[in-house]
């Protein structure tokens, strides 16, 4: 049977995944990675980068008996996913580390460790399924079964050419079968809470840039759209696209944020209803499951992992670039985050949010 690594976070899910692989006869290896420690190794509850992570994952590959490897990636999560973090913020937009760090260090640098390792899969606990596109014989990335854990959205960055190597084991499963299944082999992990946040951030991003920051944002001000100049911002990373508290304004009808404007450093508000947009404009698409159409398309989209999905026409601009034309406009559409193409239960791919209007 074939040599399956698996990453293997200290996590209900992923120790579940390894069990059904070793279940089906596959050598399994438990790859866990070590990303992120923070001040004084602290140790929170809801982190995926914790201390009490990779314990969790030792002690579940012991309890199936398959070989533990822990990698040491801080300084590639340090590069490639805090340092986007932190200069997305800066430059006025809303990054989304997790979309990253799924795309460069948890299916590429691993990918490249299993085939290290002699192993021709690579395995997650993802909620998300591989199929076969019946026309073109390819494989494609698809939602799972149970929808209400689908984390597809994050995955829009894997290469193509990477998902005839991609296992996810939970892909007819449920979240209740998935504890269901761990308490019966007696994982520790069986009634874990799920990580739930950006293990970096312990509670408010805006004190972690402080601390992070080489200099001081620069304050600026607060204008309308109009231009009229309405109050002093404390600095572009501590705001975001639809924010309306904090803002130490007040007003009858509440302000909210509707454009970062870098060059200039100001910070535009307006009304409820400016916060809607028809058109958005995504760069840096990664196309998952189809080649890059030539034409326009139709498909759902999700504008933020949350978001509900918006049906629109995908208008191609070049082979990465895309414009969006939403068939009904959508409330707080965020540069820096990420758009992801949907046809049914099919993800096509995504790219980031450069703007919208």
């Amino acid at each position: 049977m074939a040599r399956v690594a698996i990453a293997i976070s200290g996590g209900v899910d992923s120790s579940v995944a390894a069990a059904l692989l070793k279940e089906k006869g596959y050598e399994v290896i438990g790859l866990h990675m070590k990303l992120y420690r923070g001040p004084e190794n602290e140790i929170r509850n809801k982190s995926c980068c914790s201390i009490e992570e990779t314990t969790d994952a030792r002690l579940a590959c012991h309890r199936l008996e398959i070989p533990f490897y822990a990698i040491d990636y801080q300084q590639e999560f340090r590069e490639t996913v805090i340092n986007y973090f932190i200069e997305g913020y800066s430059d006025g937009i809303t990054p989304n580390p997790c979309v990253m760090c799924n795309k460069k260090i948890k299916s590429s640098l691993l990918l490249k460790k299993a085939t290290e390792l002699d192993c021709e899969h690579l395995a997650t606990g993802h909620y998300a399924r591989i199929c076969l596109n019946p026309d073109t014989g390819k494989k494609q990335l698809s939602r799972p079964q149970d929808l209400r854990k689908d984390q597809t959205y994050f995955l829009h960055g894997l290469q193509s050419d990477d998902l005839p190597r991609m296992l996810f084991p939970l892909s007819e499963l449920t979240k209740t079968e998935v504890r269901n299944i761990a308490r019966k082999l007696k994982l520790s992990t069986a009634d874990k809470h799920d990580s739930q946040e950006v293990c970096f951030v312990p509670n408010d991003y805006r004190e972690f840039l402080k601390k992070e920051l080489k200099h001081p944002p620069l304050p600026g001000i607060f204008t309308s759209l109009s231009g009229e100049v309405l109050g002093e911002h404390q600095g572009l990373p501590f705001y975001t696209i639809g924010q309306r508290k904090g803002l130490g304004l007040s007003n009858k009808i509440p302000y909210y944020v509707v454009k970062i404007d870098k060059e200039q450093n100001r910070i535009v508000l307006g009304k409820e209803e400016d916060l809607y947009s028809k058109t958005v404009s995504v760069s840096n698409v990664n196309w998952v499951s189809i080649s890059a159409p030539t034409k326009p398309i139709s498909a759902s989209v999700k504008l933020r992992y949350a978001h509900h999905g918006a049906p629109a026409t995908l208008i191609p601009v070049s082979t990465n670039k895309v414009r969006l034309e939403l068939k009904i406009p959508e409330r707080a559409v965020t540069p820096g985050q990420a758009a992801v193409f949907y046809k049914d239960s099919i993800l096509l791919g995504g790219g980031k949010i450069d703007y919208s209007n």
